[in-house]
């Protein structure tokens, strides 16, 4: 299958607009990930140990007995993040196993990298009470000062980062 070109960043930016003022209009909430990650976390944490939720105020808030952490909206949101980006691949004959890396990196090193950063975003995310898009697309559409700060400290903290990381990828 030849490869495509993608779309372009300006359309793409409009239609993630209009996902996100749809989002507002049929749900009454924006968009965002780590709250739905944090439903399948808690799903696995029920299953292995009931008791541990339960007893938990936070995880019991969105996963006590009786409760099911996937009825969430915000679920079925990142399944279908995730169909349509295998589909977006498929369309555009990009699926394929690679891992992106400078010259100066392993791909083990790579992975390793990711993991950590991940996992560190991640636990940011929920200290935060939610991730970059959650707060940038959904807090920034609506003009929240907080989110616009966040997005700031998150962009000046990726530069600061990026300095001394550099020589991995050049």
């Amino acid at each position: 299958m030849e490869k495509k070109n993608y779309i372009s960043p300006y359309l793409g930016g409009v239609l993630l607009g209009l996902v996100l003022l749809l989002s507002f209009i049929i749900s009454g909430r924006g968009l965002g990930a780590s709250g739905a990650m944090m439903k399948f976390v808690v799903a696995i944490e029920k299953f292995l140990a009931q008791g541990h939720v339960d007893s938990n105020p936070y995880l019991a808030h969105y996963g006590a007995t009786g409760i099911n952490p996937f009825n969430d909206w915000l679920v079925f949101e990142i399944l279908g993040v995730i169909a349509g980006a295998f589909l977006s691949g498929l369309i555009g004959g990009r699926i394929k196993k690679e891992t992106n890396r400078g010259p100066q990196i392993s791909d083990k090193q790579r992975w390793i990298y990711a993991v950590i950063g991940g996992a560190l975003f991640g636990f940011g995310a929920r200290l935060a009470r939610g991730c970059t898009s959650g707060v940038a697309l959904s807090g920034g559409a609506t003009l929240a000062l907080g989110s616009w700060v966040t997005m700031l400290c998150i962009f000046a903290g990726a530069y600061g980062l990026a300095y001394f990381v550099r020589k991995l990828w050049i």
